[in-house]
């Protein structure tokens, strides 16, 4: 359940001044790239000494996150990872994936060495079981003070061991408001599966998040592992699939962007950034009840650069950072000293920031699926997939 957030009032530092190393491609979806420069630091921090441990070690850390989720320099935003190279001499390495699954696929393989990712809650939880985290040493993360309490202790880390939480939100559905004459009391799930909008429907190219909505619907728990009501949902999803356009996940943007559909299930954070960009889009949080997701900052088993990895989980916590990290990407903070520096129309949207009743009455956050539900759920996803 939610609670109200307790804000903590926070005092920020000088600025800084450094220099900054070159940061090399690293199995590249996207790469972080910064070149040399006398430019002073740009945001401030709790304790600047702290970051000096590794200053003339030639450092780096390879961090591995979700596409268009941190701000990169682009668009007059600031360049996190330019900023933390500055203020602590090492270097990131930055790729990107598109999904939960993606990213465990990724570290089962054993292709690449990870230092940071930043995992969804119930990943973490799967993660957790099969061992293929680290426990995080919270005296290295002075900044996890800042994290609020309603994210303490999650039932995906019980005791914080392994995470450090990162954003979190909801899911709801992205419309366009050109192309439908629906108010928004009108749109729920059921709307994905309207043969009115044949060909205009966008849906998730996830299983678990695409599950979801079909439970949500068929009144099924969103954390189901029964059997029938796994191959029932997987019956709805094929049902649904003659009216959709495409499945998806990144290209959502331009696809939604462009006016090319109607209507498509996604991220309340990404939401805020397309209707920053798009006027016709709109976002509705289905009344039937949704998921609340917390994406969060972990350290992979097999990491090189544990204590510099850790260093970067603090800066990410610093409030000046994870505030531009919210009002950039447009997901929800955890981290207290962020939100009270968020404007007061960006708290009150009722977007990014939910009411309590809302949050506390119609939104579950996944957990882990047992390894045989895991494995039932994408047998049939890949049966819905394939099926013509």
């Amino acid at each position: 359940m939610m609670k109200k957030f307790i804000l903590a009032l926070i005092s920020m530092s000088l600025l800084l001044a450094s220099g900054c190393a070159h940061i090399e491609e690293y199995d590249t979806e996207e790469t972080a790239d910064t070149e040399e420069t006398t430019e002073v630091q740009t945001v401030t921090v709790d304790n600047p000494e702290y970051y000096t441990r590794f200053k003339n070690d030639g450092i780096s850390i390879n961090v591995y996150n979700w596409g268009e989720y941190i701000p990169n320099g682009e668009d007059d935003t600031i360049d996190l990872n330019a900023e933390f190279t500055k203020l602590t001499g090492i270097s990131v390495n930055y790729s990107t994936y598109a999904t939960n699954e993606e990213l465990y696929a990724k570290l089962k393989g054993g292709a690449a060495s990870y230092d940071i990712i930043i995992p969804s809650d119930y990943m973490i939880s799967r993660m957790i079981k099969e061992d293929m985290l680290q426990p995080l040493d919270i005296d290295n993360i002075p900044n996890r003070k800042f994290i609020m309490d309603t994210f303490s202790n999650p039932g995906y880390d019980e005791e914080s061991r392994y995470s450090v939480p990162y954003t979190w939100g909801t899911v709801g559905i992205v419309y366009n408001k050109d192309k439908t004459d629906l108010t928004e009391d009108e749109i729920d799930w059921d709307v994905l599966w309207n043969p009115d909008y044949s060909d205009q429907i966008l849906m998730f190219d996830n299983p678990r998040d695409a599950f979801a909505i079909a439970e949500s619907i068929l009144g099924y728990s969103l954390n189901s592992e029964n059997k029938k009501e796994l191959r029932a949902s997987a019956e709805k999803l094929k049902e649904q699939k003659k009216y959709v356009q495409a499945y998806v996940m990144d290209e959502i943007f331009d696809k939604m962007g462009a006016g090319e559909a109607t209507f498509a299930p996604y991220y309340a954070g990404d939401a805020v950034s397309m209707m920053d960009e798009y006027d016709h889009l709109g976002f509705v949080l289905p009344k039937s009840g949704t998921n609340m997701f917390i994406d969060a900052m972990c350290i992979p088993k097999g990491a090189k650069q544990k204590e510099a990895a850790e260093m970067y989980i603090n800066f990410m916590c610093e409030p000046e950072v994870a505030y531009a990290v919210a009002d950039y990407i447009g997901y929800s903070t955890p981290n207290s000293g962020a939100y009270e520096l968020l404007d007061d129309e960006v708290k009150e949207d009722g977007i990014s920031y939910p009411d309590e009743d809302y949050l506390n009455n119609h939104t579950t956050i996944f957990r882990n699926l047992s390894d045989e539900a895991n494995l039932y759920m994408q047998t049939l996803w890949t049966d819905i997939k394939s099926d013509r």
